[in-house]
């Protein structure tokens, strides 16, 4: 007997199978429950027994959306529309389909219809002036703001302004954002007597992330304090979500602390803190807290946090075998693809040629159905003035695509190059601000899909296309697989081959891919003639005192890199180099060393390798200039393999420390040779274990020319070109220009390196 909770499979059952009405709420179950295919199996059957059953129409649309199945979701719509065409949400819902497919005349008249068919409602009028406002006609968008307030009446003329602020930001539009909610908060307070905590948490929300992006830190901060009186569960997620986005770690586990209190038995409750806490590197805790979730109720992202935890500890090859299941589970196209790419890199089991065979294996998929270069109508005179694209989550404060990019887009020739920003993140700060002044355009697209942003990319006509994230947070592969730009490229976000198909050039030098190398990329090459990337701070950290007393004081060797590449190859390195220097001792700085579990199992590890306690020293996070200050306290540091420092390495050399590395097989584990190359400090570069050890041990026993060479070494760096920040960037146009010739020319993106 077939039950409600078993739809039959196909229309040849349908005498057995359940009445409409019956297969329609048992659809409505599985859509609540976020069920989406199974609910759309479920509207499809209903409508097989009853063709004039509107509300099933209408979510069957629906689904068709939440499935991302975009044009399917465009034709269900027009099937209901035709024939229920008084169906007021389906018109507005439809328009929305169409401003997200980047059709905006088709949503305009969507969004016409509805409000023809009920001029007393509001949502099709607010929804028509974001989308005039979205396309700069502030006047019309105005009158239609108004007139939805109108239609709204007293009693919801709070929640039009506030949708406004909320559409506005969305759109990047921070001062007219706040105009929005100070209007809404304003219409609350004086509209009503008893105001719902919970609404006016999510209120102070959004007013404080405005004034987040708008640089006004301590208004934002007041904000987000009002927004702690909350009791929904919810709504205190969503603030803690939001405090985290502005590295406000403490008050963010603080918010998740008091949501367990509040509501001990949710497992979400206990999720979110152990989510929270791993990702703020507290791994013990998180364990435990994930521990207290599962005993609840059973926790599907288990798998995923634990493939987390292992790779912040430092056990990248059980994160990598865990990420690859959960992978294979979700199947092609899985975002979880790029989390495996990422645990590859830090692997000491596979080879060079193993991690980019697994990379071209995991995304060749995103390639499929590709736009051809060919259809692109860009001019391609060759020595024109060049529209280049930027997509990057990654401008604020301390990530290193920041540190690196915003020198460079503080001295792009506007002459040459006009950059485009397509900003995918979530996080704001004053670096956010600054990167927008130095752009031509900056868009948020954080909300947008893969068709939106192409369409917007295509329309601002842009030549070359830069990836800044590869397989990082926040990136957009399956923008790039898909052909968004006659040229596209990687660089700086990704250290090595994406293996992602149609994203042409990959920035490099002759270091991290040498000639020989380029079997290991998807991509081709194009090389920068000194180093891949330029340290060059806008902020001043000042040199240490090398005085006479750091030749008497205990041989102190040091990482700052995070946990995830100290891995058990690099642990018995450094222990044999603690071995092979007696007295010497090793400072260990990351993140994960505010959690006492972190220090105790790397204790231990090295414990393992013979190395005493006694002979280590762990410290945790501290802000950005006062971790440079502790350079002084490093005398020589030490490169993990084979994950290489990139950002730290660089550091340490600026603060007057030098590095020994070793030359492996891949970008990623070459980065270390590359600068102590274009340092000219090429004897610090070993090419095996054997030779790491012997070099950090001799360069240790002369603690004299140490000394010497700390006392200089910034000076040193700023009269080596690769320190040049002014060239390099002179350098980069040209791999730019090397690119956009070659498209022009017909060539397939033949190899090569610029001239210096």
């Amino acid at each position: 007997m077939t039950t409600q909770t078993d739809l039959p499979d196909s229309p040849a059952t349908a005498m057995q199978g359940p009445a409409a009405a019956d297969a329609f709420n048992q659809a409505n179950a599985y859509f609540k429950a976020g069920q989406w295919a199974q609910a759309r199996a479920a509207y499809e059957w209903a409508l097989q027994q009853d063709p004039q059953m509107e509300a099933a129409a209408l979510q069957w649309a629906r689904c068709l959306v939440r499935l991302g199945d975009l044009q399917a979701a465009r034709d269900a719509f027009s099937q209901l529309l035709r024939a229920f065409p008084a169906n007021y949400s389906g018109w507005l819902e439809a328009g929305h389909l169409c401003r997200q497919q980047g059709v905006p005349q088709q949503a305009v008249a969507c969004y016409n219809q509805a409000i023809a068919l009920v001029p007393t409602r509001y949502e099709a009028r607010l929804s028509l002036a974001r989308l005039l406002e979205d396309q700069g006609q502030m006047d019309a968008g105005a009158a239609q703001y108004h007139h939805a307030l109108t239609a709204a009446g007293a009693d919801k003329n709070r929640l039009v302004h506030w949708r406004m602020g909320k559409f506005r930001l969305e759109r990047g539009d921070a001062a007219r954002a706040l105009e929005s909610m100070r209007q809404a908060l304003l219409v609350l307070r004086v509209g009503q007597a008893q105001i719902d905590e919970n609404e006016h948490a999510e209120m102070q929300m959004d007013l404080g992330d405005i004034f987040m992006r708008l640089g006004m830190t301590e208004d934002g901060h007041r904000a987000f304090e009002r927004a702690s009186a909350a009791t929904s569960e919810a709504t205190l997620v969503r603030l803690a979500d939001l405090s985290f986005r502005y590295n406000l770690w403490q008050e963010a586990q603080a918010v998740l602390r008091r949501n367990v209190e509040l509501h001990p038995d949710s497992d979400t409750a206990h999720w979110n803190l152990a989510h929270s806490l791993a990702e703020s590197w507290n791994m013990q805790e998180a364990l435990a807290s994930l521990a207290q979730a599962e005993a609840i109720a059973p926790q599907p992202g288990a798998k995923s946090m634990r493939a987390s935890v292992a790779g912040r500890t430092g056990d990248a090859d059980t994160a990598l075998r865990l990420y690859k299941e959960l992978a294979d589970e979700e199947g092609p196209g899985s975002k979880i693809h790029s989390s495996a790419a990422m645990s590859a890199l830090y692997s000491d089991q596979l080879s060079a040629q193993e991690v980019a065979d697994l990379h071209r294996q995991m995304f060749a998929c995103l390639g499929r159905n590709a736009r051809a270069r060919s259809s692109f109508n860009n001019d391609k005179t060759p020595d024109r003035k060049l529209r280049v694209g930027l997509v990057s989550a990654d401008f604020h404060h301390q990530h290193p695509v920041n540190i690196f990019m915003q020198p460079v887009l503080a001295r792009l020739d506007d002459k040459a190059v006009e950059v485009s920003v397509y900003f995918t993140g979530v996080s704001y700060d004053a670096q956010t601000q600054l990167a927008k002044r130095r752009v031509a355009r900056w868009v948020e697209v954080t909300t947008w899909n893969d068709s939106q942003l192409a369409r917007r990319i295509e329309e601002d006509g842009i030549d070359i296309l830069l990836d800044l994230s590869g397989h990082t947070n926040m990136q957009r592969m399956s923008l790039f697989g898909q052909r968004a730009a006659p040229v596209q490229a990687t660089f700086l976000g990704y250290p090595g081959s994406t293996g992602v198909p149609n994203i042409d050039w990959l920035v490099a030098d002759s270091v991290v891919a040498p000639v020989g190398s380029e079997g290991l990329f998807s991509e081709q090459l194009v090389r920068l003639p000194n180093s891949v990337f330029c340290f060059a701070p806008e902020t001043d950290y000042p040199y240490p005192d090398f005085d006479p007393s750091h030749v008497e004081r205990t041989l102190t060797f040091g990482s700052f890199n995070n946990v995830p590449k100290l891995t058990p190859h690099t642990v018995k390195l450094w222990a044999a180099v603690l071995k092979e220097v007696p007295g010497s001792r090793l400072l260990l700085k990351a993140p994960s060393f505010n959690d006492k579990g972190a220090v105790e199992a790397f204790a231990q590890r090295f414990l393992a390798e013979g190395i005493a306690r006694d002979r280590l020293e762990f410290r945790g996070p501290v802000g950005l200039a006062d971790m440079m200050a502790e350079y002084a306290d490093v005398d020589i540091a030490l490169d993990p393999v084979p994950y290489n420092g990139g950002t730290t390495t660089l550091q340490a050399l600026w603060m007057g420390v030098p590095v020994v590395v070793k030359a492996g097989g891949n970008f990623v584990s070459r980065m270390g040779a590359s600068f102590m190359t274009a340092a000219g400090l090429n004897d610090w570069v070993a090419q095996s274990d054997a030779d790491y050890v012997r070099i950090a041990a001799a360069m240790a026993r002369d603690r004299q020319a140490l000394l010497s060479l700390k006392r200089g070494l910034r000076e040193r760096l700023q009269a080596c070109p690769a320190w040049d920040i002014d060239q390099y960037t002179r350098d980069f146009e040209g791999a730019l220009r090397q690119m956009w010739v070659a498209h022009c020319q017909g060539q397939s993106a033949a190899a090569g390196k610029i001239k210096a």
